[in-house]
């Protein structure tokens, strides 16, 4: 009797879940269509002025003796009076790019400069990217550094900092910039092309597994992972590599023609210390400097499009970004113990 009350008892816990997992599902189902549709993302403006001006501050507070904390106070209340007449100045607008293989940033990007060039006055106002990638895909790249060409395109004079590194589609996107600056110790250039693969046709054959690949046309594909790799594909394969690269220099050498672009496109990258002298980077200097030096002259923005995330998105960016950030950190190390 016992061991039958036992059985029921776990049949019955086991349906009681059954059925509050199916009503979950169901209720979630139901939620999501009434539910109305959120936005995709939305443009955030953060007032960079008022938060230098709010570090400076607090920072005085502490510091300052009674006299000096009432001359202070005047000068307070006089830049309040400036601050409501930041309509006035010239305003430089702040974008963040921290690329990652696959540039998907991009997406974040063009709505960026959409906005920015919805409002800027091309007459006095400029825009910063703060800009970090060791570089990734072709194409995704291609396309970031096009967003950025557009700046250029309505007549918004731009700068790119580099406090870590830009190297290759990085750079790619940096070279566009009417100017470029750079923290001493940052890693700059890479302007090359690298392609790999590996081929498990011999591990197949071992085991007898046959492996079949129908095209139409004769280099539809080149090189395979598990078909047999021939000289003739691996020498088509090798031309396509050179005419990316072909196209990635000549990118390099519209966008700054004074580069001597034989030396600087053989796919090393360098210090900035190193880049100024071969003319990849202009000036020797961090982001925070470049912004402190405006503080005074311009209303600065940061301009930021920010997307809502599920849990898939989230992990799939957690992921993205741990591999972008080992892939830049091997870097770093490999350039310094090879200098």
């Amino acid at each position: 009797m016992l061991e039958f009350l036992y059985e029921y008892g776990l049949f019955f816990a086991k349906t009681i879940t059954f059925v509050v997992a199916i009503a979950i599902v169901l209720m979630l189902l139901v939620g999501a269509a009434v539910k109305p549709k959120a936005k995709k993302g939305e443009i955030e403006i953060e007032d960079i002025s008022e938060h230098l001006r709010t570090i400076k501050n607090d920072f005085l507070l502490n510091t300052l003796n009674k006299k000096q904390l009432k001359e202070h106070n005047k000068k307070v209340k006089t830049d309040i009076k400036q601050a409501d007449n930041a309509e006035s100045k010239p305003r430089l607008y702040v974008v963040d790019f921290v690329g990652s293989m696959d540039a998907h940033e991009v997406e974040s990007l063009r709505e960026e400069i959409t906005a920015i060039i919805s409002i800027a006055d091309p007459k006095q106002d400029t825009v910063l990217v703060r800009l970090e990638s060791g570089g990734g895909v072709v194409h995704g790249y291609g396309l970031a550094a096009s967003q950025l060409q557009r700046l250029k395109n309505a007549g918004i004079y731009f700068s790119v900092s580099i406090d870590k590194v830009a190297a290759s589609g990085g750079y790619m996107m940096a070279c566009v910039a009417n100017h470029i600056i750079a923290a001493p110790f940052a890693i700059v250039g890479s302007i090359g092309v690298i392609a790999q693969i590996p081929n498990f046709n011999k591990i197949l054959k071992k085991n007898d597994i046959d492996f079949e690949q129908v095209t139409a046309g004769e280099f539809k594909r080149t090189l395979t992972m598990f078909g047999e790799n021939t000289d003739v594909a691996r020498e088509k394969f090798k031309q396509e590599i050179a005419q990316t690269h072909d196209l990635f220099k000549t990118f390099v050498s519209q966008q700054r023609p004074s580069l001597d672009i034989s030396s600087v496109a053989t796919g090393e990258h360098w210090f900035a210390t190193q880049a100024i002298e071969k003319g990849l980077v202009d000036e020797i200097k961090t982001s925070d400097d470049a912004l402190l030096s405006q503080q005074n002259e311009r209303q600065i923005y940061k301009v930021k499009y920010k997307v809502k995330k599920g849990i898939s998105d989230k992990l799939a960016l957690g992921i993205s970004h741990s591999v972008n950030k080992i892939t830049m950190t091997l870097i770093s190390k490999f350039k310094s113990v090879n200098p």
